[in-house]
């Protein structure tokens, strides 16, 4: 009986021992699972991170880039509009100095006129002189005139003087 109940509970020791063993490999297993879950999660998330950033600094990179792009085209636009700008300016200058040239144009122009006038004025005097001239010669013509009236008058007295001679010669021959 003693044997008996000594194989009993060696058995069941046995047993015990066994499914102790069974339970523990059973909740290490389940731990281990648990642990590499736990691990392969925080690894996951690690490598998650890790990846996000490269990837967040590759996109940065990349939008700095097409900003910096961006900037560089706004820039040219600027200096484009800048340029045209100074063409206007410029359009503008020679406007400016093509209504100067016009002005000095005209400016000539009254100049000629103003000469022209004076010609004439000049001839007007040279015609006013001629009148001048022409009215002294007629003037001379009368004096000449006048002078023959006279000579023709004396000539006539000197007639009558001989007239009156041959009269008194006459008398004197009747006497």
């Amino acid at each position: 009986k003693k044997l008996e109940e000594g194989k009993r509970r060696k058995e069941e020791r046995k047993e015990g021992r066994k499914e102790g063993r069974k339970e523990g490999r059973k909740e290490g297993r389940k731990e281990g699972r648990k642990e590499g879950r736990k691990e392969g999660r925080k690894e996951g998330r690690k490598e998650g991170r890790k990846e996000g950033r490269k990837e967040g600094r590759k996109e940065g990179r990349k939008d700095s880039k097409e900003e910096k792009e961006k900037e560089k085209e706004k820039e040219k636009e600027k200096e484009k509009e800048k340029e045209k700008e100074k063409e206007k300016e410029k359009e503008k200058e020679k406007e400016k100095e093509k209504e100067k040239e016009k002005e000095k144009e005209k400016e000539k122009e009254k100049e000629k006129e103003k000469e022209k006038e004076k010609e004439k004025e000049k001839e007007k005097e040279k015609e006013k002189e001629k009148e001048k001239e022409k009215e002294k010669e007629k003037e001379k013509e009368k004096e000449k005139e006048k002078e023959k009236e006279k000579e023709k008058e004396k000539e006539k007295e000197k007639e009558k003087e001989k007239e009156k001679e041959k009269e008194k010669e006459k008398e004197k021959e009747k006497e």
